[in-house]
């Protein structure tokens, strides 16, 4: 059965700020009938597009009919840089959701996997969303995309990546960049982050707050309401900061209703205020490209 946005909201503020494998579990629950029954027949155009090397280094691509170029948006996955996948033809939910949402759009939706801890350490993650998107200006243009219009979206650990991928590259070719729940610096590492970033020694200077505070790109930066405190901090730190070097603040919102999970898990479905904001940053932005 598909619950409303407020019987949904109730649930998720019932669980808290906590992370885990049990929540994670609920919020997919409350997301799976209505995010399945949208993905009937919404399969990908190409599946396993080799952007590297690594086995990992995969994405896929969703759009509906085009009328010329299309804009392109990026999605990295979370996953506490130990986890998480694109999805594909055979796994149609989560993440994959992502790029059935930005088709609906009108736009090309790329869903990529990269590298993951503790194998591949710092800055491999950062690196895979800079391949990715060489292989978008280099290919996606034979998919109906356009080169030139391309916005980097990530979650959690996605979000980590793609302002990682800013700070290897100032002059990144985007159109855009938005941030859904990421660290940025601003607070002390945890011990599950060390399989991705290594001692702690080294943490301040592996962190890419100065390229996400420095950035002339659009930049649109999210957290949820029942984000884990340590994810607020970061939130409201990088706004202290845009302010302080820009004299302005970026696009930011805070998703009410939602936690960690349940933030990116629900984009496309009956509750669109986030989706909403979201594309009005998107169209806005590839509009003055």
């Amino acid at each position: 059965m598909v619950m409303d946005v407020t019987e949904i909201s109730t649930v998720i503020a019932a669980m808290g700020t906590s992370l885990g494998p049990d929540i994670l579990a609920q919020c997919r629950s409350l997301f799976a009938a209505e995010q399945v029954a949208l993905a009937d027949g919404a399969l990908p155009v190409a599946v396993d597009c080799v952007y590297g090397p690594d086995p990992r280094n995969r994405l896929d691509l969703y759009c509906a009919p085009l009328n010329g170029p299309a804009p392109v948006v990026l999605f990295v996955h979370g996953g506490g840089f130990l986890h998480g996948d694109k999805g594909g033809a055979g796994d149609q939910w989560p993440n994959a959701h992502i790029g059935r949402w930005a088709a609906r759009q009108g736009w090309l939706g790329a869903v990529m996997n990269y590298r993951l801890a503790p194998d591949h350490a710092w800055p491999s993650g950062a690196q895979d969303v800079v391949q990715a998107v060489a292989w978008l200006r280099d290919n996606v243009a034979e998919f109906g995309g356009d080169p030139t219009r391309i916005v980097l979206m990530g979650t959690s650990a996605g979000s980590v990546h793609c302002a990682g991928a800013m700070a290897l590259h100032a002059d990144l070719p985007l159109a855009g960049v938005v941030l859904l729940s990421g660290l940025y610096g601003y607070t002390p590492l945890e011990d599950r982050d060390t399989a991705y970033y290594g001692d702690p020694s080294l943490y301040p200077q592996r962190m890419p707050r100065d390229a996400v505070v420095g950035t002339h790109l659009p930049l649109m930066v999210a957290c949820a309401q029942f984000d884990p405190p340590r994810f607020q901090a970061e939130f409201v730190g990088l706004l202290k900061d845009r302010l302080e070097r820009h004299g302005t603040l970026p696009r930011a919102t805070i998703s009410r209703g939602h936690n960690h999970y349940s933030m990116p898990m629900h984009l496309g479905t009956s509750d669109q205020r986030l989706a909403d904001e979201i594309c009005d940053f998107v169209r806005g932005t590839i509009a003055n490209v």
